[in-house]
């Protein structure tokens, strides 16, 4: 089996969780999972298979993502590859694919990279977690596009099924 790098981008630990699940079903000896800023060129040479996941805030892709694939876009083009997208919005049927899904539209129209693989997962809401300036931005977000306005509860929307599937679907 390829040995398989996993990286994230995460603001509040979804992602990771949801890498955490793919590596869990991706049948290799050598699968490690790392956060993005972590990575360095030698470091991504050493694997045949690069997987990216990343989140969503406020609706963009943190900066740190977008300079990492113009800073390895070489290495990572050259090898299977695959790309994921964490965001809220994905709990919506009709945009929770990459073909439907508008932030990973914006993502593929502001990189160079195109990924062999593409998944779009709904995220979670976890208003206790949050500080005040975030717990009401998302609140009044969610109120805007009819979600869950509760800040004393958490939302957990990513369907584990397509994460698997996903994972599955990486290696055939």
């Amino acid at each position: 089996m390829k040995s398989t790098l996993i990286i994230y981008s995460t603001t509040d630990g979804q992602t990771i969780k949801i890498c955490e699940k793919i590596q869990e079903h991706i049948d290799c000896d050598n699968c490690e999972l790392i956060p993005i800023n972590k990575v360095n060129k030698s470091y991504l040479e050493k694997f045949e298979r690069i997987i990216i996941g990343a989140s969503i805030r406020y609706g963009k892709h943190k900066d740190e993502l977008y300079n990492f694939i113009l800073n390895h876009l070489d290495v990572i083009s050259n090898k299977d590859n695959a790309f994921f997208s964490v965001n809220v919005v994905a709990r919506k049927p009709g945009k929770n694919t990459p073909k439907t899904n508008p932030y990973m539209q914006k993502f593929l129209l502001k990189t160079p990279w195109k990924p062999k693989n593409l998944g779009v997962f709904a995220g979670k809401i976890d208003y206790p977690k949050y500080k005040f300036f975030d717990k009401n931005m998302i609140r009044f977000i969610m109120w805007i596009t009819k979600g869950p306005t509760n800040i004393n509860n958490s939302y957990e929307f990513t369907n584990w099924d397509e994460v698997i599937n996903f994972a599955k679907k990486i290696i055939r």
